[in-house]
């Protein structure tokens, strides 16, 4: 028998995963997962750097403020992603998503490495860098419901929220890598050179990087749950048949992801930029402090996850709300006055500790809602829409907040956001002992 015979058919709807496929096909897909996040990060990671080329002011905090503007309006292109690219992975496959996702963010990353500065080209500088960005809005947008609904339905019943945390280990890790490539560059190019045009180079990075994993995504297996559905009398995703069918469903996406999201944005793409320009610390200190408790908050993700299988959902997303509402300001009052780098770390890994709760099961706790026919678009849609609202426009909240002299009414505002968030933890069901993803 030919090895072709042997190879396995990757829409036979028959075929029963074994276990070596499984995680096979769950590193596969995360592989990409890691490589688009690092794409989206690496613009939060350099602005510090590139702020100045496209948004000359002299002014640090406007100059951030502009950056964290555009930064911004990539996720006002995430609805329009998940929406297009939802129903896609719903009526054509998970892959089809997760492939079609990857080869837009490939696009963006090249056009920032190539675009010019200010001095040069004028407004066409800012305005290129708003398209790329654009379309790298549009690729997340289209990649977190895809890869959520894959890792989920890849995952077997019994280890669903151990596989699925997955997605958040990538998507931290390629923030981390991201931060990597800038605590080398930092080391290797003197800041004017970084400023001047070493900043390009992560871009470039991101851009072949995404070509090896197009290559990658196109061999992935596709999902049991899909082809189920794909040979269902089911009607077909569409946003209408979302809002209609699934509003409650829709709604609690949306609410359960809006202080989820905002935690998330605050302790990490913002962190950075707050230890720098409140507490006090050069931009190298800043990006180790950040890099290390990412690291432990990436490696923390899969043991939460794990215990989810054990006790469920509920009881981490509920433990992060109470705990997200009593310590965000005093972790955000204390980093503000610290100068010594080991507190400034230990408040940092406190406050990722309590994101974990959010963080880890979010994806699982979003697919286990949905049926196969509407799930990435189920995933997808609400939580891009809440992600827009809250998540992208932390860092200019925050810093708007600076900027007229409330600093401390951010840390007020992500509190009460985490507290409306609670309200939906306590009161949605148990997803794990009531989840809609089937496998035969």
């Amino acid at each position: 028998m030919s090895s072709k015979d042997n190879a396995l058919p990757v829409n036979d709807p028959t075929i029963e995963l074994d276990r070596k496929t499984r995680i096979k096909s769950i590193l596969g897909g995360s592989a990409g997962n890691l490589v688009e996040w690092y794409d989206w990060y690496v613009y939060a990671a350099f602005t510090l750097y590139f702020a100045p080329k496209f948004f000359p002011s002299g002014n640090q905090t406007a100059e951030l403020l502009s950056a964290a503007a555009v930064f911004a309006v990539g996720f006002l292109m995430r609805p329009i992603g998940a929406w297009i690219m939802g129903i896609y992975a719903d009526r054509k496959g998970r892959k089809a998503g997760l492939t079609l996702s990857v080869t837009l963010m490939c696009i963006g990353s090249l056009i920032i490495a190539v675009t010019p500065g200010h001095e040069t080209i004028g407004v066409f500088a800012p305005a290129l860098l708003v398209f790329a960005r654009l379309l790298q809005g549009l690729s997340v947008g289209g990649e977190y419901g895809a890869s959520a609904t894959y890792l989920s339905e890849m995952a077997g019943k019994n280890r669903r929220g151990f596989f699925s945390s997955f997605q958040y280990v990538t998507l931290i890790a390629g923030q981390l890598t991201a931060l990597g490539v800038l605590l080398i560059l930092q080391r290797v190019l003197t800041p004017e050179q970084l400023g001047d045009w070493g900043w390009r180079i992560p871009f470039f990075i991101g851009g072949l990087l995404a070509i090896f994993v197009f290559w990658v995504r196109r061999g992935l297996i596709e999902t049991q749950s899909f082809n189920n559905a794909k040979t269902s009398d089911k009607p077909r995703s569409s946003g209408l048949a979302l809002f209609t069918q699934y509003p409650k469903e829709a709604f609690t996406v949306l609410a359960l992801t809006a202080g989820g999201t905002l935690a998330f944005y605050t302790y990490t793409t913002y962190l950075q930029k707050f230890l720098v320009n409140t507490s006090g610390f050069s931009k190298e200190s800043a990006s180790e402090i950040t890099a290390l408790a990412l690291l432990v908050f990436m490696l923390i993700q899969p043991l939460a996850g794990a215990l989810s299988d054990r006790i469920g959902r509920k009881p981490l997303m509920i433990g992060f709300g109470v705990m997200g509402v009593l310590f965000t300001y005093p972790i955000f009052s204390t980093l503000a006055t610290t100068t010594d780098p080991y507190v400034a770390f230990g408040l940092s890994m406190a406050g990722l500790i309590i994101v974990t709760g959010y963080t880890s099961i979010n994806a699982v706790v979003k697919a286990e809602m949905f049926p196969a026919h509407i799930r990435a678009l189920g995933v997808a849609l609400p939580y891009a829409l809440a992600n827009t609202i809250f998540g992208g426009t932390a860092e200019w909240v925050a810093l708007k907040f600076k900027l007229s002299g409330y600093e401390t009414w951010f840390f007020w505002y992500v509190t009460i956001m985490i507290g409306l968030s609670l309200i939906i933890y306590i009161r949605m069901k148990e997803t794990r002992d009531h989840s809609l993803i089937h496998e035969d």
